[in-house]
């Protein structure tokens, strides 16, 4: 839900659809910095989120790269990622998505470790914190890291603090990764690996989106529910399975400003519960 006219919107635009967990920006998804949230603006969301109900949850912004060689990247990473860590417990948010990183030119086993190593000073910034960071799975375009869960396993392993990381599984990225979670056999087979490989415990919440691109594609291309390469089959699964059915669910889809486009994601999918 966009945050345009306060974070506090948020709440008010996904109320006005029927939203149980909506997912906002802290900050300008494509901007390193902001000045500080209001108080005010800070009162009227956690209000807003008392009275509705609502979970809401953050991801970060597109710029930031745990990973990244280039020092100055890396270092205006550092920074951001503080700064939106500072902000979600403001608002009281009990996750915080992140695109794990990419490696560029350095190899992925120095991606990973300068990630975990990333993310325990982060956490010793914020001791005493309880928001935590969700690394999501991605589709594995060039040197990003987290299309294999081993990839995210080995992060979590390294990071200190177990009680502050955890996963979001993105339907779209995961398919596009080369997890067939299209037939039954493909589903079970991928989520016996996410257990063996990170654990069912640190999954904290799922992406719901279809892909334009085929299976194995290693394309980031969202679809609306059912009119892509994955079809309805994937999320009738994952609605209808108990491991699943207290972690938050949230759309990422193609979105027009009224909101229609929502209102018919969340239908076909409430459509698949049984």
């Amino acid at each position: 839900m966009s945050i345009a006219g306060g974070v506090d919107k948020a709440i008010e635009r996904g109320n006005s659809i029927g939203c149980q967990t909506i997912q906002i920006f802290v900050k300008n998804n494509n901007q390193w910095f902001a000045k500080p949230l209001p108080e005010a603006e800070i009162k009227r969301f956690k209000k807003l989120k008392e009275e509705t109900g609502i979970l809401v949850f953050a991801h970060t912004g597109y710029l930031i790269n745990l990973a990244s060689p280039k020092e100055n990247v890396y270092t205006n990473s550092m920074r951001s990622m503080l700064e939106e860590l500072e902000r979600s417990e403001k608002l009281g948010l009990p996750f915080l998505v992140l695109h794990p990183g990419s490696s560029l030119d350095t190899t992925k086993e120095e991606g990973i470790k300068k990630i975990a190593k990333s993310i325990n000073e982060l956490f010793q910034k914020t001791a005493g914190d309880k928001t935590k960071i969700a690394l999501e799975t991605t589709a594995g375009a060039g040197s990003s890291i987290g299309s294999r869960f081993s990839e995210i396993g080995a992060i979590i392993k390294l990071v200190k603090d177990k009680k502050r990381i955890g996963v979001c599984f993105d339907t779209c990225h995961s398919f596009s990764a080369g997890y067939d979670i299209k037939s039954p056999e493909g589903y079970k087979k991928t989520w016996d690996e996410f257990d063996q490989e990170i654990g069912l415990k640190y999954l904290l919440a799922f992406h719901f989106n279809d892909s334009k691109k085929e299976f194995g594609s290693h394309k980031d291309r969202h679809e609306h529910i059912g009119q892509g390469t994955l079809g309805l089959e994937p999320f009738r699964m994952i609605l209808n399975d108990q491991r699943f059915e207290d972690i938050p669910l949230c759309l990422e889809t193609p979105k027009d400003v009224d909101m229609k486009e929502d209102l018919d994601n969340l239908a076909t999918l409430k459509s698949l519960i049984i």
